[in-house]
């Protein structure tokens, strides 16, 4: 909220009125994938555990049955058999073709065999945002590829001192956009008010479920503003 505002001698609807504007101010106007002309190479990254694979089953699916982009789908997430076996699944589900990269060099391969593909979707293992280690691998794969989009996936749920944590550590990157995870979870809204406010980059969608391709939504900022005043009218 804008601390210049005056609110004295208004009435509750004008008041309401500005912390409606105000709060869709902060979270701004929603940042999805937007297919051109051009390729996309699309990267998923976060913690372990915050649903990056099913997200990005969630994306693809949309994209193959709503869309029908030609779609690649590379996974670096070699440390958890499961996950590899997941996106397996899920890309044999849909007919898209798939890509396992052990190292920087597979990855690179990975995409040259893609250059055709509209769109190619990486899945990355979950970080341990206190591991350097693990931040300096993670930047040695995005490093792979110099037109990319990234897309932070933070859970809802996260503790607000948490949330500082892990997205400091990723501030090695300049640009990035926000998908927040488990919003059926969350006891309130409120959390994407916070991760907006700590990342301060575009948010792009949010999840409600494990559902594919279901349970994803592009943000809708005026429903979520909805929702946090139904909220601190409630308290």
């Amino acid at each position: 909220m804008n601390s210049k505002i005056n609110l004295e001698e208004k009435d509750t609807d004008t008041i309401e009125k500005i912390v409606r504007f105000n709060l869709a101010e902060c979270l701004g106007s929603p940042g999805p994938i937007i297919v051109n002309e051009e390729q996309k190479v699309i990267f998923f990254i976060g913690p372990t555990g915050v649903g990056k694979t099913t997200t990005l089953a969630k994306i693809a699916a949309n994209f193959v049955l709503k869309n029908k982009y030609d779609i690649g789908l590379i996974t670096s997430d070699t440390y958890r058999i499961a996950a590899v076996e997941q996106l397996k699944i899920y890309s044999d589900i849909l007919q898209l073709p798939l890509e396992i990269a052990y190292n920087k060099e597979e990855m690179i391969k990975g995409i040259d065999h893609f250059q055709n593909k509209d769109i190619i979707l990486v899945d990355t293992a979950g970080r341990n945002h206190n591991d350097l280690g693990q931040v300096e691998e993670l930047k040695e794969i995005l490093n792979t590829v110099k037109k990319k989009e990234v897309f932070l996936l933070v859970s809802a749920t996260t503790d607000y001192k948490v949330l500082e944590s892990v997205i400091d550590k990723y501030n090695f990157l300049d640009e990035y956009k926000l998908i927040i995870t488990k919003i059926d979870e969350a006891e309130n809204y409120g959390n994407i008010l916070n991760i907006k406010h700590i990342a301060n980059k575009e948010l792009s969608y949010f999840t409600t479920g494990q559902n594919v391709p279901d349970d994803i939504q592009i943000i809708d900022v005026e429903n979520i503003v909805k929702k946090l005043i139904e909220e601190n009218n409630n308290d």
